[in-house]
C-alpha cells in the first residue's frame, strides 16, 4: 500500500495500546489492544515496557498487511513534558530523554514518543506528539496560590479538549479563536477549562488533586484534613499519591471505578451511589461556575466531552445547574486518535509547521 497520507497514531494507556491507521483525515483502521495483568507484571515501571509494546504494535502492522515504509508520518500520545504552548512538536533526541527520564513524570503515554521516535529513525519518516497533557496557556494571575512556593499548574486533556472546542466553536458558526468557551472533559478525569479566543486561560489540575472528584481521583480536598491523613503514619507518600490519583474519588467510596456501573446503581435507587454520582455532578457544575467567571460571563457555549458525556443523566444535571450561563454542547467520548492524526496531517500536508522541542 503506497500513500503519501498514510499516519500511524500510537496512544498508549496504563492497560493498553490505541493503535489507528489514518489516510490524511480519514480513518482506516483501529484497535485498543488490552493487556492483562499477567502481561504487565513482570515491569517494575512504564519504561521497562518499551520493547514489549513496541513488539506489539510491529505485529499488528504486520497482521493488518502495513508496511512503515509506506508511512508519512507517525502521530504519538504526547507524555509528561515541561509545560509548553499547545500546537505540533516533531519529536526529538530531547524530548524522548525528557519522556524516558520521567523528568516531569511517569505516564503511560511517555512510551509513544519513545517507540515513536525508534520507529522514525528505522524507517525515516517524521514523528509528531500533539497538545500534550502538560499544554500551559494560564495567565498570570491564574498561576497564583494562597501559599508562597506552590504555584498551580495546568494539566489536563489538552488533546481532546482543543479538538472538540474547535468542533464546538464549528457548531455555533465561529472560528476557535474567535469563541469564548467552557469545556468539560469528563473521563477517567475531569479537566474544565477556559476557553479564551483560543488560549485554555485556566484549567484545574485533572492529575493531581485540583477540581471534581472522579471516577479514580480524588479532586480538590479540605487541606488541613489531607494533612492530617498524611502524617497520621498510616500511609507512605506513594500510598497517598495514588490516593490522589487512581485510589481517589468514587472508587474510593464504593470500590469500583466503572462510572457506568455506579450510575446504573445510583439509578436503581441506591443511595449511597446516587448521592456519590450526583456530588460528582453538583462539583463539575461548580467548576464551570468559576469558569464562567474567568470569562466575564462572556461564553458562547459549555461543552461537555469524554466517555461520561455519554451518560444523558449527567449531562442534563449539569445543563440544570449550568445552561443559564450558556447552551450546553455535548460531543460524547474522546476523538484522541481522530485529533492525533489531524494534526500530524496538518503538518505534512503544509497546512501548519511543528515547533521545536526545547530543554528547560
Amino acid at each position: 500500500m503506497s500513500n503519501e497520507n498514510l499516519i500511524f497514531v500510537i496512544n498508549p494507556g496504563s492497560t493498553s495500546t490505541k493503535v489507528a491507521v489514518f489516510s490524511g483525515n480519514d480513518e482506516l483502521d483501529n484497535e485498543n489492544i488490552q493487556h492483562s495483568v499477567e502481561d504487565l507484571k513482570g515491569f517494575s515501571n512504564i519504561i521497562e515496557q518499551y520493547v514489549f509494546r513496541k513488539e506489539i504494535l510491529l505485529q499488528w502492522l504486520k497482521k493488518h498487511h502495513y508496511n512503515l515504509n509506506d508511512f508519512s508520518a507517525i502521530a504519538c500520545r504526547g507524555g509528561l513534558l515541561h509545560p509548553l504552548p499547545s500546537g505540533v512538536y516533531k519529536v526529538s533526541p530531547t524530548l524522548v530523554n525528557d519522556l524516558k527520564t520521567c523528568r516531569y513524570g511517569s505516564h503511560a503515554s511517555n512510551l509513544a514518543a519513545i517507540i515513536g521516535f525508534d520507529l522514525s529513525k528505522e524507517f525515516d519518516i517524521p514523528a509528531y506528539i500533539a497538545n500534550p497533557v502538560t499544554v500551559d496557556e494560564m495567565i498570570p494571575v491564574a498561576r497564583y496560590s494562597g501559599l508562597k512556593g506552590i504555584q498551580r499548574k495546568s494539566i489536563f486533556h489538552a488533546l481532546n479538549q482543543k479538538y472538540i472546542a474547535q468542533k464546538a466553536a464549528k457548531d455555533i458558526g465561529k472560528k476557535y479563536h474567535e469563541a469564548n468557551l467552557i469545556v468539560v472533559h469528563l473521563g477517567g478525569g475531569i479537566s474544565v477549562g477556559a476557553h479564551k479566543q483560543g488560549k485554555v486561560v485556566d484549567v484545574n489540575n485533572a492529575l493531581n488533586g485540583e477540581g471534581p472528584y472522579s471516577a479514580e481521583r480524588s479532586g480538590t480536598l479540605p487541606s488541613l484534613s489531607l494533612l492530617k491523613l498524611c502524617f497520621s503514619g498510616k500511609y507512605t507518600k506513594e500510598e497517598m499519591m495514588k490516593k490522589l490519583a487512581g485510589q481517589g474519588g468514587m472508587v474510593s467510596h464504593v470500590n469500583s471505578n466503572n462510572a457506568k456501573t455506579i450510575e446504573d446503581k445510583a439509578m436503581e435507587g441506591d443511595k449511597q451511589h446516587k448521592l456519590l454520582f450526583d456530588g460528582m455532578i453538583y462539583q463539575t457544575a461548580k467548576i464551570i461556575g468559576e469558569m464562567s467567571a474567568v470569562l466575564s460571563g462572556d461564553v458562547d457555549a459549555i461543552v461537555l466531552t469524554g466517555g461520561m458525556a455519554r451518560s444523558k443523566y449527567l449531562a442534563n444535571e449539569i445543563g440544570d445547574y449550568t445552561s443559564y450561563i450558556a447552551p450546553i454542547k455535548v460531543f460524547p467520548g474522546e476523538d484522541e486518535m481522530a485529533a492525533l492524526a489531524e494534526n500530524a496531517f496538518s503538518v505534512i500536508s503544509g497546512e501548519s509547521e511543528a515547533f521545536s522541542y526545547k530543554e528547560i
